[in-house]
C-alpha cells in the first residue's frame, strides 16, 4: 500500500443556489430551511442553509478523486455537523489518512471548513483504496 499516515488531500467548492436546488430535486429533500428564503429567515440561521449531506458529498469527491482516488470504495462514514453552510460559502473538504488497517483499508479523518476557517463538518471514513497498478 502506497499510503502513509498523515497523507492529505482537499477539494474546494463554493456552494451555489443552483447546487442547493439541484440537490433538493435529486433527493426530494425540499425542507424549507434549504429552499424557502422567507421561511428560513425566521430560523436560528437567519436564512437558507445547504443540506448537510450536500456538504458531505464534497468529502466523497476528495476521496473518490484525490485520496485515495479513482476506484476507491466507501465502506463507512461518520458525520458531525458543527456549523451551518450558507449559500455562497466556500467549503474545503479535507481527508487525511489516520490509520492503515491490515494493509487493505484506510481510516480517514474527514473535515469540511468554510472560507473563514470554521469547521462545519467532521467525521471519519473507512475506505477500500484501489489496488496498486489497477486503473479500474
Amino acid at each position: 500500500m502506497r499510503y502513509q499516515i498523515g497523507d492529505k488531500a482537499s477539494v474546494t467548492k463554493t456552494i451555489t443556489e443552483t447546487d442547493v436546488y439541484l440537490f433538493a430535486g435529486i433527493t426530494g429533500d425540499l425542507n424549507p430551511a434549504h429552499v424557502n428564503e422567507e421561511w428560513a429567515r425566521e430560523t436560528r440561521f437567519g436564512g437558507r442553509i445547504a443540506h448537510g449531506i450536500l456538504t458531505a458529498g464534497l468529502i466523497s469527491a476528495a476521496i473518490g478523486m484525490k485520496l485515495p482516488g479513482p476506484g476507491t470504495i466507501y465502506v463507512s462514514q461518520t458525520l458531525n455537523f458543527t456549523a451551518p453552510v450558507k449559500i455562497g460559502d466556500t467549503i474545503t473538504a479535507t481527508v487525511e489518512v489516520a490509520e492503515i488497517v491490515n494493509g487493505k483499508r484506510l481510516r480517514l479523518r474527514t473535515t469540511c471548513a468554510n472560507q473563514r476557517g470554521e469547521t462545519v463538518l467532521e467525521g471519519e471514513a473507512m475506505v477500500l483504496p484501489p489496488k496498486e497498478g489497477s486503473e479500474r
